[in-house]
Parts: C-alpha cells; sequence; structure tokens
C-alpha cells in the first residue's frame, strides 16, 4: 500500500459573531444605497470533499451515507472515465475498477482545508469571508493596485489554486452574493460595474442559489427557472408564498440592500498536522514532512511580520505515547531554513519507540520581527551568502550537546564580581533583549577565577610572569556588609610582561581575616 498524506490542517479558527439581520421591511425598498466601492471575488470549490483527500491517488472516491445507504459522492477523473459515477453504491465502483480507493467523507476535514486556503488568501486582501462549506470571499477593491490590476490578480489567485491541487471556479462582482452565485454557475465572470449585475444574474439557473429543495421545486411548477423570472413575479406575492428571506437574497445580490459579512482571521498560535495512512519509519520521509510543515509556518508568520523562539515538533505513535522533539532559538525567526537546521541536528538523536501515523508541529509565542538589511557590493566582490552569528552558533551548540550544556548570562545588581552574573535559559523569550540591559561602560573579563589567586610581591608591587603595569584604577569595591561574605578591594586592570590583561586587586578586608595582599581575580581575552 503506498502512502497517500491527507491536507494538513491549520489551526481552527475562532468564532465570529453573526452579521446583523436585516428586517423584512426593507425588502419594499429597492433602492440603492450610498456606499463605497467594493468589489467582491469568489473562490468556489466544488470538488472540496474530494481535494481534501490529498494528491496522490488517482483512483479515489469518496463516498457519504445517503438516507442509512453508502454512495458515490465524488470521483476522480481516472475513475469517472472507468464508469464509477456519483450515486453509486460502493461495490459497484469496485467492480467497475477494483484498484479504487474509496475514501469516506470528512466534513471537519473539509472544514479544516478550507481554513488553510482561507490563511493563505490573506495575503491577497485584509477580508477574507468563509462563505459557506465550498466558498471563499474576499473584497479586493483595495488590493488591485498592489497585485497589478484585477487580471494580474485573478491570475496569481488562480495559479496558487492550482499549484496546491484545487479545481476551483471564480468569479467577481460588486456584491458578494452575485459573485457566489455566479461562481456556483461556472460562469466565468468579472463585472466591475453594479448597474450590470443584474444582466449577469438574469440568466443564471435557480441551483446556483443553494436555495431549499422544497422551494425549488414549487418554482419549477410554475415555470420558473431562472434569477430573471424570480425577478418578474410581484415581490409581495413572493416573498408572502417563499418567505422575505429569498426576496432579501434577491435585493442584496444586486446591491439594493447592504450585505455584512464577517472577516474570517487565522490565530495568532500556528498549529499544523500531517496525517498519514499507514505508519512510517522512514526518517528521511519524516524530515521530509517535517519540512513541508516548516515552509507552512513560515507563510502564516510572513503573512503577519512575525518571528518565534520556540517550536514544538509531536510525533504520534499507533499504541505508544507521543514523542516530543521541542526546538529553540535564541533569537526570533521564521525562516523554515533556520528551523530544518536545528530539527536535522536533534532529530538525528531522537528515539522513536514506534513508527509514525502523524506529526503536528506548533509554534510558540510570537514575536515582532526586526528586519535586516541586506549589503550592497560597492567594491566589486559579492556580499557573502551565508553570516553566522553567536547566536546561530549557540542554537547548533544547544541542537548537539542539549539546551542544558549551554547558558547565556544575566546581569545581577550586586557588586561584588562573583555575585554580579547569573546563568539564564538562553532560548527563553525575549532573552536577546535581556542581553541588551547588561551594564554598559564597566570593564570586566569574561574568565573570572573561580578563587582569587594569591600573587607574589616585590617591594609591595605585585608580580604575575614579572612585574605589572597598571592601566586603569582603582576601582574600589566595599560592599557585603551585611553578610558573612564581604568584601574591602581596589581593583586594577594591569598588563603582564608577555601582554596578558589581568584585573588584580589589593585586599582591604581585614576584619574578614583577609590578607593586605595583590590578588589575581580574572584574564581579560
Amino acid at each position: 500500500m503506498t502512502m497517500r498524506p491527507a491536507r494538513r490542517p491549520p489551526v481552527i479558527a475562532r468564532d465570529n459573531a453573526p452579521p446583523p439581520d436585516t428586517s423584512a421591511q426593507h425588502s419594499q425598498y429597492a433602492l440603492p444605497l450610498a456606499k463605497e466601492e467594493r468589489l467582491w471575488f469568489c473562490v468556489y470549490l466544488p470538488n472540496l470533499p474530494l481535494e481534501a483527500c490529498g494528491p496522490g491517488d488517482k483512483d479515489l472516491a469518496v463516498i457519504e451515507e445517503q438516507q442509512g445507504v453508502h454512495r458515490v459522492l465524488l470521483a476522480s477523473d481516472h475513475a469517472r472515465a472507468a464508469g464509477v459515477l456519483p450515486g453509486q453504491s460502493p461495490n459497484a465502483a469496485l467492480a467497475l475498477l477494483p484498484t479504487l480507493t474509496l475514501e469516506e467523507r470528512s466534513v471537519i476535514r473539509e472544514q479544516q482545508v478550507l481554513e488553510l486556503l482561507a490563511t493563505w488568501l490573506e495575503q491577497f486582501s485584509s477580508f477574507v469571508c468563509v462563505a459557506g462549506p465550498d466558498v471563499l470571499l474576499l473584497e479586493i477593491a483595495g488590493s488591485l493596485r498592489l497585485f497589478g490590476g484585477l487580471k494580474s490578480l485573478r491570475r496569481q489567485v488562480a495559479k496558487g489554486l492550482e499549484a496546491q491541487g484545487f479545481g476551483a471556479s471564480l468569479a467577481i462582482a460588486p456584491t458578494p452574493l452575485a459573485a457566489t452565485w455566479l461562481a456556483r454557475g461556472r460562469r466565468r465572470a468579472c463585472i466591475r460595474e453594479p448597474a450590470n449585475v443584474m444582466a449577469a444574474l438574469r440568466n443564471l439557473p435557480l441551483s446556483c442559489l443553494d436555495w431549499p429543495p422544497t422551494v425549488l421545486e414549487s418554482l419549477a411548477g410554475m415555470g420558473i427557472t431562472d434569477v430573471g423570472d424570480c425577478l418578474r413575479l410581484p415581490r409581495e406575492g413572493f416573498a408572502r408564498r417563499f418567505g422575505v428571506k429569498r426576496l432579501l437574497q434577491l435585493d442584496r445580490a444586486l446591491g439594493h440592500l447592504p450585505d455584512p459579512r464577517n472577516s474570517w482571521r487565522a490565530p495568532e498560535r500556528f498549529c499544523a498536522d500531517f496525517e498519514m495512512t499507514e505508519e512510517q519509519s522512514d526518517r528521511e520521509l519524516l524530515l521530509t514532512i517535517c519540512h513541508e510543515l516548516l515552509h507552512a509556518h513560515e507563510q502564516f508568520l510572513l503573512s503577519r511580520q512575525l518571528g518565534t523562539q520556540r517550536l514544538l515538533f509531536t510525533f504520534f505513535h499507533l499504541k505508544a505515547k507521543a514523542t516530543s522533539l521541542p526546538l529553540g532559538g535564541a533569537r526570533a525567526d521564521r525562516a523554515a531554513g533556520h528551523w530544518y537546521e536545528l530539527l536535522r541536528l536533534r532529530f538525528e538523536k531522537l528515539v522513536l519507540p514506534e513508527p509514525v501515523i502523524a506529526i503536528r508541529l506548533r509554534g510558540g509565542t510570537t514575536q515582532a520581527l526586526n528586519g535586516t538589511s541586506g549589503r550592497l557590493a560597492f567594491d566589486g566582490r559579492a556580499p557573502r551568502e551565508h553570516y553566522y552569528s553567536m547566536s546561530q552558533l549557540a542554537e547548533r551548540l544547544a541542537a548537539r550537546i542539549g539546551n542544558e550544556s549551554v547558558h547565556g548570562v544575566n546581569a545581577v545588581a550586586d557588586h561584588r564580581p562573583q555575585y554580579a552574573w547569573s546563568t539564564r535559559d538562553l532560548f527563553a523569550a525575549r532573552a536577546v533583549d535581556a542581553l541588551a540591559r547588561v551594564r554598559q561602560g564597566i570593564e570586566r573579563p569574561l574568565w573570572l577565577l573561580p578563587e582569587p589567586e594569591l600573587l607574589s610581591t616585590d617591594n609591595g608591587y605585585p608580580l604575575h610572569q614579572g612585574k605589572l603595569r597598571f592601566v586603569s584604577g582603582p576601582e574600589r569595591l566595599e560592599t557585603g556588609w551585611w553578610d558573612e561574605h564581604g568584601i574591602a578591594r581596589d581593583y586594577y586592570t594591569a598588563i603582564s610582561p608577555r601582554g596578558a590583561g589581568l584585573w588584580v586587586f589589593r585586599n582591604r578586608d581585614r576584619h574578614h581575616g583577609g590578607e593586605a595582599a595583590w590578588y589575581l581575580h580574572g584574564i581579560f581575552g
């Protein structure tokens, strides 16, 4: 059996408040309202139940329970060519095509894929609406100049959907309902003027309006087959017989009444799953899947200009407990390549108790991400393509030897050198900002000896590989009188005859048993 991965579901969007209802009495006034120009782009996905199952299987059919009996709902092109048609029983479909894969329809999976597409469409518009189980709407009036005009925007959306394996019917109109009905009617319409909406809708069959079957049957019995026939009926009689809601929809589609919509917003924390149809132990394949999830995570953060310092991969098994693999960065980042390098280093030592059936990637708390300026080659030499900072070195070391072996440094409000610092988690949120708050203007060596080393003297002058030459000082530290570790010292920066920078002090604390002698406490790099 070959693996056929399912589509990765995005995080579930939070619920939005329902749109305000419009009173029925407004339907009696078919007067256009003054409003700003709007242009709606509808993406209708008629094959979403089939496409949500994922690419890679040409012999595929989606079945659904209808009145207690399973029937074929949709079939792939190859399966249809073999005679598999909607409405057939699974046994009849398998008789026609024995290699056919039957997939139970999952409304939850379709909703997750629809939200994934809504997240992707946010790059084209700030207003994306999930208008139905297979319909997405974009308000694009303010996006035309940014994407090079209406034709260019439509072409980019169509190519992006095709690249992801979705066959969509696209339509553009001044009202959301008009765009939706035209897309359902498979009309490649692009209407910009509100005055042209009625002419475009007249010949649409009523099946595009998503009205209840009982209403469509009653209208068909009267000889009403398209939208134009409905518009010619008396308004009061139509509302009384078929409901005011239908009349309101016609008025909203023509732009005579406002049609408020809710803007869909993806959550600020990323979470995506990759489910497999069978258990997998191939570590290279698992890394490839993780890389794909990281690309989706990068696009999620890129559209929001955010970064994160933590990621969590979870590998699910059929019987064993899930295996977690956390990743941490010293700086907030969103690049998939950066996180993938750290993942490969950690994945080499990861022990998986059983084959993997699903993988989940959950992003950490997001932060504002500061951009970096590029480098211009004024001297004719190309700038370096790869530049590894100290933070990247720390991340690689932690991935190799573990987070517990790599620490950062925090300044502590204490004048005693041995107590003026403490270790910290290098991968904690805002860790880099903490480094920037370390006191500036005070010279301290990075290498402090565990215990000060007593120096020999020559007529009271300190010696270390010869006679020392003082560069700066004294810096008098007299503190800690409130505990048993009080000090009274005069610190100097000195240079040895061999050129080493030393941090020495003269002890002045005789009350705590100290001697009036010279000590070496630190070495400068």
